[in-house]
């Protein structure tokens, strides 16, 4: 991997002091208190193991030694997993040197839920086990799930306590990641988040936005702050327009929150792990890549996509989506990046690559700020008359009932 470091600072004699404590998640040490979001599509191993060098200079530079945050896979569901789909059992595998090992769930119901935890838990397959109870895309809430689930009080309840308590069989912690609520007038995090809590997750890391707000509009980082202040026993996590270091520093001095999940922000980023972990360290330094080190560490990133994949033209499939963001604000016109959107080979990207000037600098501003879709405002899709009560009907009632028959093999 390319060293990306380019001072923006004098050193400092003295080892700067950290902003904040190591990140406790169980039994888990997380030195650099950032967490890797999942994102469908995006978090697999070979992204993982990006970040998770990037980071790792990061702590280096601070003055830690062998520190890194904590990088989680992208959300497999359940039902896929305890089906054990060759697409679920790829997404779940980890490098030798990932530590600790991380995956989000998706479950609609306790009983899957509970079936897959233990599969993770009993087979060593994971050390950390998060719940996704955030994710706003249509095809999840409306099926009750994701952002829509807390919504249903004794559901959320039911699922976070089944996989906390196949956790605890080999002490694997469990954290739960959601978002304000529903819309406005239907929000969740307090309640859910308390129910988390007294359940025995070890953190619970807030988004600040609804599940209406999709990414658009700004994160409400004072919801954050608000949950903070509620939540006593265990580490409040905030995410939500985290665009740089800055960004994460400002977000604990306004929260007081006790770490930082990181989304869109670093797509075409990966450094930006190095920026974290240095500025929760004390460090000023930042990272600020040419041209050359960008093509470079996409070229490396196509490279471990290959690996993960087992074949070059999926990887280059995968790798086409990150090619806006890798050269967002850089001097590469638009034939360059058509061609690029198009890769289909490991060969063809190096004569791609090669085309760019790899002098030019960092673009500074250009390069900075949102990164991904913002999208707008939307009503929620749910199941049918799910707002009318927060607790489950008779008929939803019958469907989770199903679903443990057919887990248990009834």
């Amino acid at each position: 991997m390319t060293d990306l470091m380019t001072p923006d600072a004098p050193a400092r004699d003295a080892a700067p002091a950290p902003v904040l404590p190591p990140l406790r998640i169980g039994r888990h040490v997380i030195e650099s208190p950032v967490v890797l979001a999942p994102m469908a599509g995006i978090t697999n191993r070979a992204f993982r193991r990006l970040c998770r060098e990037y980071g790792n200079e990061g702590t280096a530079l601070g003055g830690a030694s062998g520190a890194t945050s904590l990088y989680v896979s992208e959300m497999i569901t359940s039902r896929a997993l305890v089906e054990r789909t060759p697409e679920s059992m790829r997404l779940i595998e980890h490098d030798p040197e990932e530590n600790p090992r991380s995956i989000q769930l998706y479950s609609v119901d306790p009983a899957t839920a509970r079936a897959a935890a233990r599969m993770l838990v009993t087979e060593d397959r994971t050390d950390h086990i998060d719940l996704n109870f955030g994710c706003p895309v249509p095809k999840v809430t409306r099926k009750g799930g994701g952002s829509a689930l807390p919504w249903k009080k004794d559901l959320f309840r039911r699922i976070v306590s089944a996989v906390v308590e196949e956790g605890a069989r080999r002490d694997i912690p469990v954290t739960v990641k959601m978002r304000k609520g529903i819309d406005d007038t239907h929000l969740t995090f307090l309640d859910a988040g308390l129910a988390a809590e007294q359940e025995g997750v070890a953190a619970i890391a807030l988004h600040g936005r609804t599940a209406s707000q999709a990414y658009s509009g700004q994160a409400d980082w004072q919801a954050i702050r608000l949950l903070k202040e509620t939540i006593t026993s265990v580490p409040v996590l905030g995410n939500g327009d985290i665009w740089s270091a800055e960004d994460a520093l400002r977000m604990v001095a306004e929260t007081g929150c006790d770490g930082v999940v990181v989304g869109r922000g670093c797509l075409g980023r990966p450094w930006l792990f190095t920026d974290l972990a240095a500025a929760f360290a004390g460090a000023s330094t930042r990272v600020t890549p040419s041209l050359g080190e960008v093509a470079d560490t996409l070229r490396t990133h196509a490279a471990y996509l290959t690996d993960f994949y087992g074949e070059e033209e999926r990887a280059c499939r995968d790798i086409r989506k990150h090619i806006a963001w890798y050269l967002k604000g850089f001097p590469a016109g638009s034939t360059i990046r058509n061609s690029l959107a198009l890769v289909d080979s490991l060969a063809a990207l190096d004569r791609l690559l090669a085309t760019l000037d790899r002098d030019a600098p960092w673009p500074g501003e250009a390069a900075e700020g949102q990164r991904g879709r913002a999208g707008s405002s939307r009503t929620v899709a749910l199941p049918d008359r799910w707002l009318e009560s927060r607790e489950l009907s008779e008929e939803h009632e019958r469907t989770i009932a199903e679903a443990e028959l057919s887990v248990s093999g009834g």
